[in-house]
C-alpha cells in the first residue's frame, strides 16, 4: 500500500509540474491562443466563402457561354453538353443557397468544402464542352 501512494503522490506532482512548466513557458497565454485559432477558423472560412463565390460568378458566365452555344447549334450532340449545363445550373443553385447559410450560420465547413469541389467540377465539365 504505501508503494502505490508514493506512486500516486509522484504521479501527481510530475503532472502538477508540467502544468506549471507549461504555463511558464508557454509563448501566449492560453485566451491567446483560443483567439488565434478562432481568428484562423475564421480566416479559413472566409477564403472557402470568398472561393465559392469566385465559382459561382464563374459558372454563371460559363452556362452563358454554353446556352448560347446550345442556341446556335441545333445537334443531338449538344444532348451531353445540355445535361452538362443543367448540372451547371443546380451546382449554382445550391452554392447561392450555401453561400447564403453561411451568411446566417447556418452552414459547416464540410458542406463548404463540398459545394467548392462540385462547383469545380461542373466548370470544368462546362470549360471541356466549350472548348470542342
Amino acid at each position: 500500500m504505501i508503494k502505490k501512494s508514493k506512486i500516486a503522490l509522484g504521479a501527481a506532482v510530475a503532472v502538477a509540474s508540467g502544468y506549471v512548466a507549461g504555463v511558464l513557458t508557454a509563448p501566449k497565454s492560453g485566451k491567446q491562443t483560443r483567439k488565434d485559432i478562432s481568428k484562423k477558423a475564421s480566416k479559413a472560412k472566409t477564403d472557402g466563402e470568398r472561393q465559392l463565390k469566385k465559382l459561382h460568378s464563374e459558372l454563371s458566365d460559363s452556362i452563358a457561354k454554353a446556352e448560347k452555344n446550345l442556341n446556335d447549334s441545333k445537334t443531338k450532340a449538344n444532348k451531353s453538353l445540355n445535361e452538362a449545363v443543367a448540372k451547371a445550373k443546380e451546382t449554382k443553385n445550391k452554392a447561392k443557397m450555401l453561400l447564403s447559410a453561411l451568411h446566417h450560420g447556418d452552414a459547416d465547413d464540410p458542406d463548404l468544402k463540398k459545394m467548392i469541389a462540385d462547383a469545380k467540377q461542373a466548370k470544368t465539365d462546362l470549360v471541356k464542352y466549350l472548348k470542342k
